[in-house]
């Protein structure tokens, strides 16, 4: 089965915010779709630039290495180099200047060749989510200090939804913890499935089964996205909010 790509982008400063650190990107090259969602963090203008080299950095080095005659476990491979090498520049830039110093940023990407499978990768806690069929899967694991504590079995899931912890990264680009990259998801599309990459404005507030209905119910992809950061306003956020929705729809 041929595949096309619906995507749909958002990014608000929020209500509290004085400035917007998350950055987005689709990127369309003639046989390769990068979209990326990042949340900067270092106070000042430092995470804003972080997140901005974020997504321009990966879909350079992903436009660069990724083949058409590439199988998934090399797909893979680039992905994870691609994170490392922004990475890399982001840990550089905050060394040669002391106002970047602190400076990081999450990532979460969607790549797609034109083909029957979507890549998924992410860093920190931003998070990508397929839904199908109604029903809500998140790929990607947070690098929180909450979430180490589950894998632990210290803590519940249910308890690290507001653990004190929840939002402090132990992993994010601009650390040495990315180490060689992070798990590269692969998803076999079926018609129909939406995806959400987003920033933790909108998944720290919303839960999964109303991101998944909310999700379900919309029709327009762009509507969708503009929606759910609405949404996140609506229930509260102080954070800025970005997303992607993507809708693999049957060629």
């Amino acid at each position: 089965m041929a595949f096309t790509l619906n995507i749909g982008k958002c990014s608000l400063l929020g209500n509290y915010r004085e400035n917007n650190e998350d950055s987005i990107d689709v990127r369309l090259f003639p046989d390769l779709t990068v979209a990326v969602v990042a949340d900067g963090m270092g106070g000042q203008q430092a995470g804003e630039v972080a997140s901005k080299r974020a997504i321009e950095i990966v879909p350079r080095e992903l436009r660069k290495n990724i083949a058409p005659n590439l199988n998934a476990d090399a797909v893979k491979g680039v992905t994870r180099r691609a994170i490392v090498q922004a990475n890399e520049e982001i840990m550089a830039m905050g060394a040669l200047d002391k106002d970047m110093k602190n400076m990081g940023t999450t990532v979460v990407m969607a790549i797609w060749r034109k083909g029957p499978e979507l890549f998924v990768a992410g860093v920190g806690d931003s998070r990508a989510y397929l839904i199908r069929k109604g029903k809500p899967q998140q790929l990607t694991t947070d690098h929180s200090l909450a979430q180490a504590l589950v894998e632990a079995r210290t803590i519940s899931a249910a308890e690290a939804k507001d653990h004190r912890f929840r939002n402090v990264l132990w992993k994010y680009l601009g650390s040495k913890e990315v180490g060689e990259g992070p798990d590269v998801s692969v998803v076999t599309l079926q018609a129909g499935d939406r995806f959400l990459l987003c920033s933790d404005g909108l998944s720290g507030v919303v839960n999964d089964d109303q991101l998944a209905a909310f999700i379900t119910e919309q029709t327009d992809v762009q509507a969708c996205a503009d929606g759910l950061g609405q949404l996140a306003l609506d229930h509260g956020s102080r954070d800025n909010v970005s997303c992607i929705v993507i809708e693999a729809v049957e060629a």
